[in-house]
């Protein structure tokens, strides 16, 4: 079972550009009929950069638990409405000009095959498993942890607005990432577990400020899909995306904990996996995916889009992380080089 603490509020975090600064600022004050007031625009790239997808991150977290700092009026407030608006559009432009062009859709599974064969780059669950450090493993639970501890939150959003077959298969996976139920299996609690076992702080946003920018893409853009109805599709998409990819990668950070010494509770959260995911797969493809497109075939672009916008995502991010092992630096802002 979770802690209090573990299962309590994040605490803001530390601002890094003059966007995020104003924001974490006004987000400790009580909302006023004056609301936020003029917002400086975001100082880098809102993907990859470091201000810019902290503050999209620290908005969206409005929506999910919240703040311990943060007045819960100020979820709804207008003129912060406005600010995530202005960041989302340019969000979505950015991930727009990443996968490229999306053409015709016929056969959505087979066209999530085609993305998943396309997507190429490095492993870094097959990096972990072959010759990963402790060290390096407790880093990429850091990482992981932003999506993790609120493992399949962002894709929950999508229920209400799915009808029929589609639904149905939705909530067939959302159930079993819920535990069905029961609070000791849920997955994000099962993640709990893995990095208490890495002595690692499993309290909710205990490593933003150690987390590079880049980190944020990996939860800022299945909300931004999950909180946009119009975006449905894509959330779909990113979801299929997902559970389509997870058994291998799986089992092998679940081989990397065994190589590494780590006791059988440690590598629960990766042997669930690969058991859930090897019917998830079929599931999302096939019963989520395809039966929406054959409900809305106008969304066949989206879903293919979400996926493709999942693999560039995923791809930077372990890259980034493999290439400062590379150079024996650690993949922490502020952070020494990693014990070898």
């Amino acid at each position: 079972m979770l802690t209090p603490a573990e299962l309590g509020q994040p605490r803001l975090p530390q601002p890094r550009g003059a966007l995020s600064e104003f924001l974490l600022d006004r987000l400790r004050r009580a909302p006023g009929p004056a609301g936020l007031g003029p917002a400086p625009a975001a100082a880098d790239d809102v993907l990859y950069g470091e201000d810019g997808p902290l503050a999209l991150y620290c908005l969206y977290g409005l929506h999910y638990r919240g703040f311990a700092e943060v007045d819960d009026d100020w979820e709804w407030e207008p003129s912060l409405l406005a600010v995530r608006r202005r960041l989302e559009a340019d969000l979505l432009a950015r991930l727009h000009a990443e996968v490229g062009a999306v053409g015709a859709v016929g056969d959505v599974a087979a066209a999530l095959r085609d993305v998943i064969a396309r997507a190429g780059g490095r492993s870094l669950s097959r990096r972990l498993a072959t010759t990963g450090t402790l060290e390096q493993f407790r880093e990429y639970a850091m990482h992981r942890s932003l999506l993790q501890l609120i493992e399949a939150d962002p894709h929950t959003w999508a229920i209400p607005r799915l009808t029929g077959a589609p639904k149905a298969a939705l909530v067939e996976i959302q159930a079993d990432e819920y535990g069905h139920g029961v609070e000791r299996d849920m997955h994000q609690n099962l993640f709990a577990v893995t990095m208490r076992a890495l002595d690692l702080d499993a309290r909710p946003g205990a490593y933003l400020d150690r987390l590079p920018g880049h980190a944020f893409a990996t939860v800022n853009v299945p909300s931004m899909f999950g909180l946009h109805r119009r975006l449905r599709g894509a959330l779909v998409g990113h979801l299929a995306l997902f559970e389509m990819t997870s058994v291998e990668p799986m089992g092998a950070y679940a081989a990397a904990l065994r190589r590494l010494g780590l006791a059988a509770g440690a590598r629960h959260f990766f042997e669930v996996h690969v058991v859930a995911d090897a019917h998830h797969q079929t599931v999302a493809a096939r019963d989520l995916a395809a039966a929406l497109v054959a409900q809305e075939p106008a969304l066949a672009v989206d879903v293919a889009f979400g996926a493709r916008a999942t693999t560039v995502v995923e791809g930077r991010c372990a890259e980034a992380i493999l290439s400062a092992w590379d150079e024996d630096r650690s993949s922490l802002r502020g952070a020494p080089p990693a014990p070898r």
